[in-house]
């Protein structure tokens, strides 16, 4: 489906801890909005008013009614049924809240939630990514295509999402995806998270330059840092990237022996990608030190941020089977990488 003719009109909602953020799109473009409220994270009656009245302030803004309301909003939750609960930022609906059915009675009209990872891997898979990456291997005379992706996202902290043949793939408890339990390479005794995050770049940072946590710079300042055009330890910002890169690297090694799909890297640290890609790319596509010095990977991974990767990526490699010309697996069966958002936090 071509999405941009689409003209169903989508009200939706960016839940913060903070703020509530409430928009409306139709196709691919932003219809009304923003519109900001407080979230009241604390206070679950104000919080649920704040919630029906920015949908309803954004509903007043349209040309014509809205099809449906579909939005991200932190977990744990049995998303199908739309039950928030124990949400560690919006301790408000610790217990269990049945936020889709409340709006789906307030509103009349669907109401779909999931989170951020899953949201942004579905996304990609049907209308970012996945078709554009099939764009271009038809457009190169290729007859290979994906139906499988697998996306992260690296912010405040570490998430993901996998969509299997065009569907979201959710778990029997909507838990499928939740890639920052994964074990960090860089430090065994904690999870991926700790070193996929805000957080994680600042602290690296701070520990190689000698400084306190407190004051190392937000990702975008040593993203500059790294690149010169920001004065600080430029030794220091690569290595928190570099670091960062390794963790994901893994990471999506692990993800993509199970998926065998594209891949695709989201949030707002994906925009320093020039710093953290190589180290992600070697080190996903290393060998086991041990055991035979096995790949880490049947597959390839290439990142088509780079030019001569894409072209490579693009041409395959091919082999007379049956009469006709296919495809070898150890270079076209593949994830790929591509960045998704800039750097701003």
């Amino acid at each position: 489906m071509d999405f941009s003719s689409d003209p169903r009109i989508v009200m939706t909602l960016d839940a913060g801890g903070t703020n509530l953020t409430f928009s409306a799109i139709r196709g691919r473009h932003v219809l009304a909005g923003p519109v900001a409220l407080p979230t009241e994270a604390e206070d679950l009656d104000r919080c649920l008013a704040g919630i029906v009245a920015g949908f309803h302030m954004i509903r007043n803004l349209l040309p014509e009614p809205p099809a449906a309301i579909s939005f991200a909003f932190p977990g744990p939750a049995d998303y199908p049924a739309g039950i928030v609960m124990n949400v560690g930022n919006l301790p408000a609906f610790r217990g269990g809240v049945p936020l889709g059915p409340i709006l789906e009675h307030e509103f009349g009209i669907p109401v779909f939630l999931n989170n951020d990872g899953d949201l942004f891997a579905y996304g990609e898979a049907i209308a970012g990514l996945l078709p554009e990456v099939n764009g271009l291997l038809e457009r190169a005379g290729s007859p290979k295509r994906f139906h499988n992706l697998v996306g992260f996202t690296l912010g405040t902290g570490f998430g993901g999402g996998i969509v299997r043949d065009g569907d979201l793939f959710l778990g029997d408890n909507s838990n499928a995806g939740e890639v920052w339990l994964l074990r960090n390479v860089v430090d065994p005794d904690s999870n991926a998270e700790e070193g996929a995050s805000i957080r994680a770049v600042r602290r690296v940072y701070a520990q190689t330059a000698g400084l306190p946590f407190e004051e190392a710079p937000e990702p975008r300042r040593i993203f500059e840092i790294g690149i010169g055009r920001r004065e600080g330890d430029q030794a220091a910002a690569l290595e928190a990237f570099r670091q960062l890169g390794r963790v994901v690297g893994d990471a999506l090694a692990q993800a993509l022996t199970l998926v065998d799909g594209l891949a695709v890297i989201g949030g707002g640290i994906a925009g320093a990608h020039s710093l953290f890609f190589p180290a992600l790319v070697e080190q996903a596509n290393s060998r086991f030190p041990g055991g035979g010095g096995h790949r880490r990977l049947v597959q390839q991974v290439f990142n088509l941020e780079e030019p001569a990767q894409l072209h490579a990526f693009l041409a395959g490699q091919r082999r007379a089977e049956r009469g006709r010309a296919r495809l070898q697996s150890d270079r076209h069966l593949v994830p790929v990488l591509k960045p998704r958002r800039s750097a701003r936090r």
